[in-house]
């Protein structure tokens, strides 16, 4: 495997550029009690630099979501009796938000309901869009060598991005198991993906691998080791993919940001204190040392 070490650069905008060029991120998200991971995964792809976001929630949800941020929009989702997603009803009123998507983001704070594993199914059957999934959106393919193979059957880029706990899910073994060997566990996930799909494995030393090339990310702290984090990466890495990064140069240089503006928010807050809110906020100022400054040309 080839390891790659150079970060991608964030890419100059034209002049005459407009938001339709740099992608429309559908966020399917949230559940009843956590509204807020719709809300951050929609806020970060917004300050990741996706032209447009709409973020599908549960209609208990949906005006929640909406008053954290004025500038994504949103659209209510069927629910069920538990607050979450209503599988098959969700995704009859999903469609047409599809088909006007770039890319779909879906899994944070979706909850482990049997609505959310009927509608990542429909998502699967029925799309050809590129997918990032996280969270729950991944538990409901668990253990891969049961539920899995619809996935390599999708007909464009899945990125996925579990944390320790849900790889050994996907995996059937344990979280020791999955530590104590992080990239094979990453390429193990990645057999089950379609061609051009990336594997984000996160934590310490967050692993990226497409089962060509691996990445090792450094930047980030302990700090970071809050809920909403991931929720968080989720947003980031679908606003590169919808701009047109390459699904491996999309993770590679999405994780470092991730990491980078969770340094700056320590820097700020503590370690103690950070939350992810603070990663968010300062996304601002990863992209204002990143952004190009002229053309290279």
């Amino acid at each position: 495997m080839q390891t790659i070490t150079n970060v991608p650069q964030v890419r100059k905008r034209s002049d005459d550029s407009h938001k339709g060029d740099y992608g429309h991120v559908l966020v399917i998200a949230g559940s009843r009690g956590m509204s807020g991971a719709a809300a951050l995964a929609g806020l970060a792809a917004l300050r990741s630099g996706a032209g447009l976001v709409r973020v599908a929630c549960p209609h208990e949800v949906q005006q929640s979501v909406a008053c954290v941020e004025p500038s994504y929009m949103t659209w209510p989702l069927p629910q069920t009796s538990r607050g979450a997603v209503d599988g098959s009803a969700a995704w009859y009123e999903l469609q047409p938000l599809v088909e006007e998507s770039t890319v779909i983001a879906a899994g944070p704070g979706l909850g482990r309901d049997q609505g959310v594993n009927d509608l990542m199914s429909e998502i699967l059957r029925h799309t050809n869009k590129p997918l990032v999934l996280d969270a729950d959106a991944l538990n409901a393919f668990a253990p891969l060598a049961t539920h899995g193979a619809v996935l390599k059957h999708h007909p464009a880029t899945i990125i996925v991005t579990p944390h320790p706990g849900e790889a050994a899910r996907l995996l059937g073994i344990t979280t020791e198991e999955v530590q104590k060997d992080r990239l094979g566990a990453a390429v193990k996930i990645r057999s089950y993906l379609p061609a051009n799909s990336v594997v984000v494995l996160k934590g310490y030393g967050t692993v990226v691998t497409d089962g060509e090339q691996g990445y090792l990310n450094l930047s980030g702290n302990p700090g970071m080791a809050t809920g909403g984090a991931g929720d968080v990466l989720t947003g980031i890495l679908a606003a590169f993919l919808g701009q047109g990064y390459s699904p491996f140069d999309t993770c590679v240089l999405g994780t470092y940001v991730h990491g980078l503006a969770g340094d700056i928010a320590r820097d700020a807050n503590g370690v103690t204190a950070l939350i992810a809110g603070d990663i968010v906020d300062s996304l601002g100022d990863v992209f204002h040392h990143l952004d190009p400054l002229h053309d290279d040309d």
